[in-house]
């Protein structure tokens, strides 16, 4: 019986993935093989020696300390895409109502409480709308910094919009290269799209390299009135220079999801309460995503979406049993375990190895289970994190 502990409120259908008869799963769960939650805060939780792998529910992993669970090799899991769809079009939202007098327009009218005469209100609107004039996206340029799915979506719908798209994006994967529509222009340096983009629309994650991404020099360098969107991550941007921007007139607007204090108030702000992956379908997509991946992981030793390990994956051949260990990404640690086996008459059947930075990943299926002596052995062999047997 595999035991689930999951954290915030899980979507239903992500919790109906798991089969009743193999998984215990619920919020007080002892000993846990894995953990499945939103955006609960794991920096100073317990690990519990039971624990194999954890699986966010979202993009973003800044909630779950990687590093720490590296070392005792557990494995961390995120669902890139599957909140994809909701975030793209909270950015449309952004930039309508960046750009149209939408927001102004409807506190103008809201604030008319003293009016009893539709006709009179109807002719003071008409007088009073250009107040709220706005311009059009179609044939405006859109600056995306970071094309994975999100981004990509985001070009796609900027595209069918009639905007021109620019994308900025160093570390993109084949996969999303391949996603990503001919029309994007791709830029060799953010500083360049900077330069070019009427709105810039920020989707990469939240790191170290990324952090204050946006900071008073690239700010500097963007057009003046520029409609900055940031539904990525707070830290990205340098919020005091953001703010600084706005007051001196070179930002036009700050469109985001993260408010702090010192933006409430700016009428060049438009600040919305971390709503970008709140949808029902998003939650249910990425709560389904998440629970698939554990479940294969826990039955099968398949990795797929980790944000620590490689991309791993074995068909399961009829009789054998699965051997799957972790390792430090050094020389030498997989021969070693292949010669522990044979000395131990373990047949290998199929096996397939995998590194990713200082870390590797093995699957190895063989004819008879080892016994706890073979095991032993495993563990013994020197940079071998962990070792299971499925």
């Amino acid at each position: 019986m595999y035991k689930v502990r999951t954290y915030n409120q899980i979507s239903v259908k992500g919790l109906d993935r798991f089969p009743r008869q193999s998984y215990e799963v619920g919020s007080d769960i002892g000993s846990p093989d894995a953990f499945l939650l939103r955006s609960q805060k794991l920096q100073g939780v317990e690990v519990p020696k039971s624990l194999l792998a954890a699986a966010r529910a979202g993009a973003g992993t800044n909630n779950v300390p990687i590093q720490d669970y590296s070392k005792l090799g557990v494995v961390v899991f995120n669902t890139p895409g599957a909140n994809a769809n909701a975030v793209k079009e909270l950015v449309m939202a952004g930039m309508l109502l960046a750009t149209r007098g939408i927001l102004p327009g409807m506190a103008y009218v809201n604030s008319l409480t003293d009016m009893t005469d539709a006709v009179a209100m109807a002719a003071l609107l008409e007088k009073e709308k250009s107040r709220f004039a706005g311009g059009e996206i179609k044939g405006k340029t859109l600056g995306i910094v970071g094309l994975g799915a999100i981004g990509s979506m985001v070009a796609d719908m900027a595209l069918a919009m009639g905007m021109k798209v620019l994308g900025f994006d160093p570390a993109l994967s084949i996969d999303a290269a391949w996603r990503l529509s001919n029309e994007v222009t791709r830029m060799e340096n953010l500083q360049a799209l900077l330069a070019r983009a009427d709105y810039i629309s920020l989707h990469v994650p939240a790191m170290d390299a990324t952090r204050h991404l946006i900071n008073s020099a690239a700010l500097a360098a963007m057009k003046p009135g520029t409609v900055l969107l940031n539904f990525a991550r707070e830290t990205i941007v340098d919020s005091d220079a953001v703010l600084r921007s706005l007051e001196n007139g070179k930002l036009g607007k700050y469109v985001c999801d993260f408010p702090e204090p010192a933006m409430l108030g700016n009428t060049r702000v438009i600040a919305m309460p971390h709503i970008g992956a709140s949808t029902e379908e998003s939650e249910e997509n990425c709560a389904v995503m998440a629970a698939n991946q554990l479940v294969d992981y826990l039955e099968n030793g398949n990795i797929q979406n980790s944000v620590n390990f490689p991309a791993i994956s074995m068909g399961r051949t009829a009789g054998t049993t699965r051997i799957t260990f972790s390792n430090d990404n050094v020389s030498g640690v997989l021969g070693h375990v292949l010669s522990v086996l044979a000395d131990k008459n373990v047949n290998v059947i199929d096996m397939i190895n995998k590194s990713r930075g200082e870390l590797a990943f093995n699957i190895i299926d063989v004819e008879t289970k080892p016994n706890d002596e073979v095991l032993a052995a495993i563990e013994a062999v020197e940079h071998v994190i962990r070792v299971r047997v499925i």
